[in-house]
Order: C-alpha cells, then sequence, then structure tokens
C-alpha cells in the first residue's frame, strides 16, 4: 500500500525541543510576551500543538527556556580564555547589557523568576571574579550585590528605552527634548543638571554602563587592607 502524500505545509522532520525555543524566541523579539502562544508557535513551526507540548508543557516552561538559552548564549560569548577578573566582570557584565538591548523582553522573565538557570550563572561569575579579584571577604556580598542590580537594572532600563524609540521617537529625539527641558531650569536651583545637559543627547548608552562597573570595581578595591 502506498503512503498517503504529506499535507501541503505541515512539516515532515521530527521536531527538536531547540527549534522550539529559536521559533518563541523569534516571536517574542518581533511580537513580545502576549503574542507567544502555541497556536502562532505552532503555524511558525508548520505543525500541531501536540507536537510542541511533547517538549514544552506550557508557556511559562518556554518562556523559561527562551530565557534561560539568551543568558546562556550571552555568557559564552564573554568567555575568553585567561582573562583577568576585572576583565572578565566587564565581559559579563556587556554581554548581558547586548542580550537585553537584543532581547528587550527577558528583562521581565528574569525578574519574576530570578532563581533561573542562566541568573544563577550570571551570580556565579560576578562572585568568583570577585574573589579572583582580591575583593574583602567581609565585602563581597555587597559589592556582588550592587554589581547584579546594577548591571541587570541598567541593562533593563536601556532595553525599556530602547523599546519606547520604536513606538515612535528616536532615542536621540527623546534625549533632545529631555536636554532642552534640562537648559531651561532655574541654573541656581539646578546647577549640575545644567551641567550634564549637554552630554545628553550624545552619550553612549554602553560606554555610560561600563563606566559604572569601573567605578562600583574602584570602590571595592579601595576598601582592600
Amino acid at each position: 500500500m502506498s503512503k498517503k502524500p504529506a499535507r501541503a505545509g505541515r512539516r515532515t522532520e521530527a521536531l527538536t525541543k531547540a527549534q522550539i525555543v529559536e521559533a518563541a524566541i523569534a516571536i517574542l523579539d518581533s511580537e513580545g510576551v502576549a503574542a507567544l502562544t502555541f497556536r502562532t508557535l505552532s503555524t511558525r513551526l508548520a505543525t500541531g500543538s501536540g507536537a510542541i507540548y511533547w517538549h514544552i508543557a506550557n508557556k511559562e516552561e518556554l518562556l523559561g527556556a527562551a530565557t534561560d538559552h539568551i543568558v546562556a548564549a550571552a555568557m559564552d560569548a564573554a568567555k575568553v580564555p585567561n582573562r583577568k577578573p576585572r576583565e572578565a566582570i566587564r565581559a559579563i557584565a556587556t554581554a548581558v547589557f547586548d542580550a537585553f538591548d537584543a532581547h528587550p523582553w527577558i528583562g521581565g522573565q528574569l525578574s519574576l523568576a530570578p532563581g533561573r538557570t542562566g541568573m544563577l550563572q550570571v551570580f556565579e561569575a560576578i562572585g568568583g571574579r570577585l574573589v579572583a579579584l582580591g575583593v574583602p571577604a567581609k565585602d563581597r556580598f555587597d559589592v556582588w550585590s550592587a554589581l547584579v542590580n546594577y548591571i541587570f537594572g541598567v541593562a533593563a532600563q536601556n532595553a525599556d528605552n530602547a523599546r519606547r524609540a520604536e513606538e515612535g521617537r528616536t532615542r536621540e529625539d527623546m534625549l533632545g527634548t529631555l536636554a532642552e527641558a534640562w537648559g531651561q531650569l532655574d541654573a541656581s536651583q539646578f546647577p549640575f543638571l545644567h551641567e550634564v545637559a549637554v552630554q545628553l543627547p550624545g552619550h553612549d548608552d554602553r560606554e555610560q554602563f561600563l563606566a559604572g562597573i569601573d567605578l562600583i570595581l574602584d570602590g571595592a578595591l579601595e576598601r582592600r587592607p
């Protein structure tokens, strides 16, 4: 007996979890968390929802897998053999910053579940480098806490700003408007804001982010006995 021909548009090869996660990330990047459903995923993968449920139980699990995949990729990108501890911390911070910039939705996912594997990898990597850097044991928790909160907080804020810019206004427009508003403030009451207003429109977010990392590390190392 001859086999029935496969229905047009249907996948003929076996579906893998990696393919599901990659397709989910594509939807999340282009349309956001609300758009990710098993129906839209089935359409994109040209398969039935049952094939997806075989690998992924629900949307929460799918979001977790997608988030961990991106963070793991960022950590892999930051790995360079024999890199000095300070350089390694900067590389990890930059990788997280860039991951948030490319995938703005992961900030919300990590804040909802700070115990995810990807998050724990970043936590451990930062903490281990502080030991190697020579930060005193009595200060490590405070320095680590300041660093990870700064890294994830600033990365998430930058991603949110980028998302707002996509809604109709460019980053340069928004910063230009803010700089103009600060420039019109009473200079006697807001001298500092007057001073930095001219730096707002042209500053590089990534460079400013890394400057903050250096300030935290410099302060930590000054406390060594």
